[in-house]
């Protein structure tokens, strides 16, 4: 199926690893431009060079989205190199998760920053350059936790809650502009931060994955390409009807749609 994405320019925040990384390369594959967002230049620099040799248009930017200046530096770059902006997708983000007394302050305003405050502001300074061709999509990933949180979730679970919230009301206004903002909620997904955890464990990894997959429905754990094709299909075309949507991509391991 032809996506449609050729000619269009995509801006992935969190670029360099994991789920963006999969979601720059798809778009990529499809035809898509697009700009990687991250902090470290050498990850960053490895994933263009891997878009480019396999036959893909991208260009990576330093940028840490937490910042409203990089926020702003970002799309006055993309717009001044490209002309365009098309699709935003706003991935960046870890998961910061605590019982709720120990979290201090600074714990909650550094995942505000970096995952509700980026997505406004990059939404915010991406949406008049969407309006002006009348076509745009936003994506913003979330997790499941937003619509099912559990005990010392937080602040993950509060902050991603906040996207869906965005997600709707932004769909909602923008849609006489053909502007679709949706968001894909993940469950457990192969990571780096779970290869982390294996190693500081002294776990196999693969070890570990199978141990999470037995309390996934579809028994095990969801691989970041499975994602990309989500944010392929949500950034298309094809999905020219589909907005304000949360779509759960997670195996079926939540119990809420």
């Amino acid at each position: 199926m032809d996506l449609g994405l050729t000619q269009r320019v995509a801006l992935v925040t969190g670029g360099s690893q994991g789920i963006g990384k999969a979601i720059a390369a798809k778009l990529a594959q499809e035809g898509a431009t697009v700009v990687i967002a991250a902090r470290g230049r050498e990850l960053l620099d490895q994933v263009v060079g891997d878009i480019v040799k396999a036959g893909g248009q991208a260009v990576g930017m330093q940028a840490d989205v937490s910042k409203e200046e990089d926020c702003m530096r970002l799309i006055q770059d993309i717009v001044q190199k490209f002309g365009r902006i098309d699709i935003l997708i706003n991935n960046a983000g870890t998961s910061a998760t605590g019982e709720f007394e120990s979290a201090l302050d600074a714990t909650w305003q550094a995942d505000f920053d970096l995952k509700l405050f980026a997505a406004i502001r990059l939404a915010r300074l991406a949406i008049p350059e969407m309006k002006k061709r009348s076509w745009g999509r936003i994506i913003n990933v979330t997790n499941i936790g937003a619509k099912q949180p559990a005990a010392k979730s937080m602040p993950t679970t509060v902050t991603r809650a906040a996207g869906l919230a965005l997600t709707k009301a932004l769909s909602k206004e923008f849609a006489p502009n053909n502007i679709l903002v949706n968001s894909i909620c993940i469950g457990l997904i192969k990571a780096g931060q779970h290869e982390k955890k294996a190693a500081a464990a002294g776990v196999p990894v693969e070890q570990m994955y199978e141990t999470m997959g037995k309390n996934i429905p579809l028994g095990r754990v969801g691989r970041a390409e499975e994602v990309a094709n989500v944010a392929a299909f949500l950034s298309s075309e094809a999905a020219s009807f589909v907005t304000g949507s949360s779509i759960n991509l997670d195996g079926g391991a939540s119990a809420v749609m």
